[in-house]
């Protein structure tokens, strides 16, 4: 299938060191061929997933670790694989030595967000790597080093010549790491909107950008002024923290992140849910007290469930897995109005109204809050807002059920209750019903 499969021990060795696989969870080989990086791997990860498509290579793989209960071995083309009964393993380490052919839609297929994949090392044709790592001023800086660089950190750690393969192809290989980017490093932007404002400053490099976006708000001169280039400047002369600039601009932002405010003001009340005054969210989550919010599962045609990973910006659960929409009621709001309003604000849908699952208790388990769960149904796309959600997608309630209980810690308090409560009351119905 076209593959160059490396036959130098000694590098082998030292690409599968590079994933630090010892005592891993689970590390993932892409591509594993005749195994000569799995030789290396094997017994040192708890767990180790071996992806291959070739039809002859599998069986092989198959039998050869047949019986051995920490290697499986997966026969399936690995830019198909549905990557979401994955999160439930908790962080997955990523290595291969990728074909040249179909290494790009593998990078994209696996690193694209939301993805389970902690870090990852990849052997692949030199030009690609040098293209994913350079930085504002490198020849091979382009469109793909801003759409991988917003996400990721890209690291090329050696060049590998041609003679360490067989057969040996015409072009070096290098190695590279991928790491996480923090998300504190970079302000919030609409990255749908950033990928298409980068592709289409890349699309013709020799013309100036003014010729190639859309009208600035304000005017192409206020915005090179606020970048402090020229206007006749290029895409591949911004660097990736100008490209965020630029797509801010374009969504009309013209201040700084500020996360939640702790001034906002709730609603407190007692045992009873019953209002007892209003304080702000900064004194109500201090002291914790008890106070209201609502979560909403939008639920699509096929019976998936739309989760969110939330913003670093959060001043409660950073970073964690939860409902579709969540947040509390303002004060002297009704819970059937905050879920349409929440709705409308983090992930951009209109509904006239949702439906009632569950009233849940408040306590430890809710994080304080009274918990009103409320179902919606959508097929239509979704928009998140950017200082609310990190990322999201749509999961199957099985898959959610495995991973909630693998891994409750990666949840807001609250969606842990709230899919305990529903699942026990309405769920499996739903879901015998449209899957």
């Amino acid at each position: 299938m076209g593959q160059n499969f490396l036959v130098d021990a000694s590098i082998s060795r030292w690409i599968a060191d590079q994933i630090v696989p010892d005592d891993a969870p689970l590390v993932v080989e892409i591509g594993p061929g005749m195994g000569a990086l799995t030789e290396h791997l094997i017994g040192r990860p708890k767990k180790l997933v071996l992806i291959e498509k070739d039809y002859q290579l599998a069986p092989e793989l198959q039998r050869r670790f047949e019986g051995r209960a920490d290697v499986e071995v997966i026969a399936e083309d690995a830019t198909r694989i549905d990557l979401r009964p994955w999160f439930r393993h908790g962080p997955v380490k990523l290595i291969g030595n990728l074909p040249y052919s179909v290494g790009g839609e593998i990078l994209k297929h696996w690193l694209t967000p939301p993805t389970p994949v902690s870090s990852a090392v990849f052997m692949l044709q030199k030009e690609v790597c040098d293209r994913l790592a350079a930085k504002c001023g490198d020849d091979a800086y382009g469109a793909l080093s801003l759409l991988v660089q917003k996400d990721w950190n890209v690291e090329i750690l050696r060049i590998v010549p041609p003679e360490v393969f067989q057969p040996r192809p015409k072009v070096d290989s290098a190695v590279i790491r991928v790491t996480p980017r923090d998300p504190a490093t970079l302000p919030v932007f609409d990255r749908v909107l950033f990928d298409r404002l980068v592709r289409m400053g890349f699309s013709q490099r020799r013309k100036q950008m003014k010729n190639l976006l859309p009208e600035a708000p304000g005017g192409w001169s206020m915005l090179v002024e606020a970048l402090g280039v020229s206007a006749t400047v290029r895409a591949e002369e911004l660097s990736l923290e100008q490209w965020i600039q630029i797509a801010r601009c374009y969504e009309n932002r013209t201040t700084a992140d500020a996360g939640q405010k702790a001034s906002e003001v709730f609603d407190v009340v007692n045992e009873r849910n019953e209002v007892t005054g209003q304080l702000t969210r900064g004194e109500v989550h201090a002291r914790k007290l008890l106070h209201r919010a609502v979560h909403i599962f939008v639920i699509n045609s096929r019976g998936k469930i739309y989760l969110h990973q939330r913003s670093h910006l959060k001043d409660v659960s950073p970073m964690k897995w939860d409902s579709s929409a969540a947040g509390h009621l303002d004060a002297g709001e009704a819970y059937a109005d905050a879920a349409v309003r929440e709705l409308k604000e983090e992930i951009g849908i209109d509904v006239p109204s949702t439906e009632l699952a569950a009233q849940i208790p408040a306590g430890e388990h809710t994080d304080h809050e009274f918990v009103e769960l409320r179902l919606a149904h959508h097929d239509g796309p979704i928009r998140c807002l950017p200082e609310e959600i990190a990322t999201g997608e749509w999961f199957k309630p099985e898959d959610i059920d495995a991973w909630v209980a693998a891994r409750p810690q990666d949840f807001a308090k609250g969606f842990v209750t709230c899919w305990k409560a529903w699942r026990g009351v309405g769920g499996e119905k739903l879901e015998k019903a449209h899957i």
